[in-house]
């Protein structure tokens, strides 16, 4: 059995569940909307479905429900927000209208986020400022479960980045990870009893393995071998390094509840573009790329998810349901 909910739903029952767990208004709000959005593209694993891990972890102290953000601006061109151990969303949006001023003063400038819990999909971020008319990019550290090219211990995170630019339209919004898939994937294969693809993951002994549960216990492989491994720490860098966080392989564990917050960082980078017609010289490029049959715009399936779930709502299993009745939601 199914309950369908409309998008308002979906936000007022994480909302719900996230307070009840908690989260202050402040913390919830922003993370709410986040989580609707992700349901309005089709990305369960990090919408509803990724609400109880954010419960789980608010209880037992990985993320600081009553944390307060705090935004300096060191130089005209940087924006700092401490997170305090929150979710990074209410981090961003805090610091977000002065990082857009000062892209629009200088042209270009950066945000960064440090002492955040992860910040799930990186072109929610980055798809907010294409539609102000910035070309964003995002970079993320996560707690460490892929190892680099030709290890077999878990060093980096999957450590995603994002690029949005504005369109007519929607944004174009690229959202990728330096692995080959994300944890959420594996766990849930592994929860299935279902095999995964052989270049998804190695085992304990660094082997490529089509068993979940033996991925589980090894690493993610990093996306296209070596140059996934390089991305990563390129990532790791630019999130971690310039933010002060921490380097994934030093984070506590998203995985598990143990450690305390695992402190992670984000860095975003807002360019203002002087050339106005930015948007219509993209909408040439995506015409001539498409062209020829069967190429797709990355980004336009979560568009047309969005128009279509924004009138028909989301179609929610009840071993779900009640996994968000037993968390504080009323549904």
């Amino acid at each position: 059995m199914t309950l369908n909910l409309s998008l308002d739903a979906v936000e007022t029952a994480a909302l719900e569940c996230l307070t009840a767990c908690g989260a202050s208004s402040l913390q919830a709000a922003a993370v709410a909307r986040s989580i609707r959005d992700a349901e309005a593209e089709g990305t369960r694993g990090i919408g509803l479905g990724y609400l109880p891990w954010y419960c789980g972890h608010l209880k037992v102290g990985k993320i600081a429900g009553a944390a307060q953000p705090v935004v300096r601006q060191p130089a005209p061109g940087v924006v700092q927000v401490d997170a305090a151990d929150g979710f990074s969303h209410p981090a961003y949006q805090a610091g977000e209208e002065a990082l857009i001023a000062a892209a629009r003063a200088h042209g270009i400038a950066m945000m960064t986020i440090t002492n955040a819990y992860a910040c799930g999909v990186l072109g929610y971020f980055t798809g907010r400022l294409a539609r102000r008319g910035l070309v964003a990019l995002m970079f993320a550290n996560a707690s460490s479960t892929m190892a680099p090219w030709g290890g077999k211990r878990a060093f980096f995170g999957t450590n995603p980045w994002s690029m949005a630019a504005p369109r007519k339209g929607a944004p174009l919004v690229l959202d990728s990870s330096s692995s080959a898939t994300a944890y959420v994937n594996l766990a849930g294969a592994a929860a299935r009893g279902e095999p995964i693809p052989p270049h998804w993951a190695l085992d304990a002994d660094g082997q490529p393995t089509t068993n979940a549960q033996a991925a589980l216990a090894g690493t993610i492989a990093p996306a296209g071998g070596h140059k996934g491994s390089a991305l990563a720490l390129m990532v790791e860098v630019l999130a971690a390094g310039l933010t002060g966080a921490n380097w994934s392989h030093k984070a506590s564990s998203l995985g598990d509840d143990l450690g305390g917050p695992p402190r992670l960082g984000q860095t975003i980078i807002a360019i203002h573009p002087e050339d106005m017609g930015l948007a219509n010289r993209i909408e040439g490029l995506l015409a001539d790329m498409t062209d020829e049959p069967c190429v797709r715009i990355p980004g336009d399936r979560r568009h047309a998810n969005r128009q279509r779930i924004e009138a028909e709502g989301v179609v929610v299993d009840m071993a779900l349901v009640d996994q968000l009745c037993h968390l504080g939601a009323v549904l």
